[in-house]
């Protein structure tokens, strides 16, 4: 394992599309991660509560092995999970993701949520998920006494180590991201958020222009992926509303390149997930195109503060804990 400093890539900003491999299949996941390398993606999102870095670590070994990138060129991203925030396991468990995906460092690395869990041994269960014991008669999340700025410093010392490139956070909102900038010795790189014409987040987007700290937006096609979750509903899509579906004419494209096009337009990257190879050269090709300012004013105009990904709600409705970090 590489414990010496390593050079950091000159922008901290990874390439503004990558591949979200939430909820994808673990028999599909390499043959993708192979197939969107070759189709041009150079930026990959993971994460330990996936499920499935172990099956993302074999499409990049396959990826490498056949010339289609060198690693070098391949930007890596993984998350810290909330059972891990004590400092003790924040580096045992940046190893353990290192070791499913066959790496020997990370271009970035994320506290997954600002929500500390107590700790799960890996060799119990893993990836330990949300439940504290999914076992009990009434399982339920178990908070830990982990204050987020002794987390982070330990995620600093995976920097100085050599472990990862960059360090950033997902899920956190102004007030905390303010908190984080008054203690960083390393300042957050990255801050990943959901973020799509139903939940714009303006004010957060400036707050992060004005601080230097890049934004990657999780779900940018708004509600599809939480459909099948119970989260949301056929009638929360933007994909058929009308705004959306005139810009798509006019610019030649698809509705949910359009949405892409306008997240990259803003100067965020974008993840979005599929698992099927045509909607993966789809969701690429945005570069060749732009959105006016007209037309880029009217899709944030469907704003509507509908967040989908929100522990207040899916803690209590799934975990059997209210768990609120944004009211």
């Amino acid at each position: 394992m590489q414990t010496t400093a390593r050079p950091v890539a000159a922008s901290p900003v990874p390439p503004p599309v990558g591949l979200g491999l939430w909820k994808i299949e673990k028999p599909d996941v390499a043959g993708l991660v192979v197939e969107a390398v070759r189709v041009g993606y150079r930026h990959l999102d993971s994460a330990c509560d996936y499920g499935n870095e172990a099956e993302v670590g074999d499409g990049i070994r396959r990826a490498l092995a056949t010339g289609l990138c060198r690693r070098d060129e391949l930007w890596v991203t993984s998350k810290l999970w909330n059972t891990f925030h004590d400092p003790r396991h924040v580096r045992p468990a940046c190893e353990r993701t290192l070791r499913d995906l066959g790496l020997d460092h990370l271009d970035l690395y994320l506290v997954h949520f600002p929500i500390a869990l107590a700790y799960v041994a890996p060799e119990h269960r893993y990836p330990p998920g949300w439940f504290h014991d999914p076992d009990a008669a009434h399982p339920r999340m178990q908070a830990a006494r982990v204050p987020l700025a002794d987390t982070w410093g330990a995620m600093e010392e995976l920097v100085r180590a050599g472990l990862v490139g960059h360090i950033g956070v997902c899920n956190y909102g102004v007030s905390l991201l303010r908190d984080l900038l008054a203690y960083a010795g390393v300042r957050p790189a990255v801050l990943q958020v959901e973020l799509h014409p139903s939940l714009a987040q303006e004010k957060l987007l400036r707050f992060c222009r004005d601080e230097g700290i890049a934004v990657t937006a999780f779900s940018p096609l708004g509600s599809p992926s939480y459909v099948p979750l119970g989260m949301a509903t056929e009638s929360d899509s933007v994909l058929g509303d009308p705004v959306v579906v005139a810009t798509a004419r006019a610019v030649g494209r698809t509705p949910a390149q359009v949405l892409l096009r306008w997240g990259v337009q803003r100067g965020t990257g974008v993840i979005p997930k599929t698992s099927r190879p045509e909607r993966l050269r789809e969701n690429i090709a945005l570069f060749d195109f732009a959105l006016s300012a007209e037309q880029m004013a009217a899709i944030t105009a469907l704003d509507r503060g509908r967040r989908f990904n929100d522990p207040g709600v899916f803690c209590e409705a799934a975990f059997n804990t209210f768990f609120p970090i944004y009211e």
